[in-house]
């Protein structure tokens, strides 16, 4: 049967680019698996930056068009976002159901995360619901650029 949406190469590319830097050093006893690359971004990972300073694609994203910086951000994980952020990740790339890590972070009221994303340049506007919406969904303020 074929894929319509072509979800078969989204997991192939996945893999692919994940593989490309997965550990298989006999000596070092590691192998990372691609879900696991997104588990550490899950996990906020320090480990994650040290990867993607050795070449993994800042803003790989898995089958669902997850970045790292989603995943850090929506996990609450301030530090990494930033870390992402600050090596290039797009802070403002939507996934697949079109929604914005700063939508996620004001969803999950992480306001550290939405500190570093509004910082970083964050389209309150962008996504669906927007981190706009969002925040008026749950009685939040968005905080004004360069605001601490």
């Amino acid at each position: 049967m074929s894929d319509p949406d072509g979800n078969q190469q989204v997991n192939d590319q996945v893999n692919d680019q994940a593989n490309e830097y997965s550990t298989d050093d006999p000596e070092a006893g590691t192998r990372l698996e691609p879900q696991q690359i997104f588990d550490l971004a899950r996990q906020g990972a320090d480990v994650l930056l040290d990867l993607v300073d050795a070449g993994l694609p800042v803003d790989l994203a898995d089958e669902s068009g997850n970045t790292l910086l989603m995943l850090a951000a929506y996990h609450g994980h301030a530090d990494l976002t930033a870390g992402l952020a600050e090596r290039g990740a797009d802070v403002n790339r939507l996934n697949g159901k079109n929604q914005a890590p700063l939508a996620g972070a004001i969803f999950k009221n992480e306001a550290d995360v939405i500190r570093v994303l509004v910082e970083h340049g964050a389209d309150p506007d962008a996504g669906n619901p927007s981190a706009r919406a969002t925040a008026q969904m749950f009685g939040r303020e968005l905080p004004a650029p360069g605001a601490r």
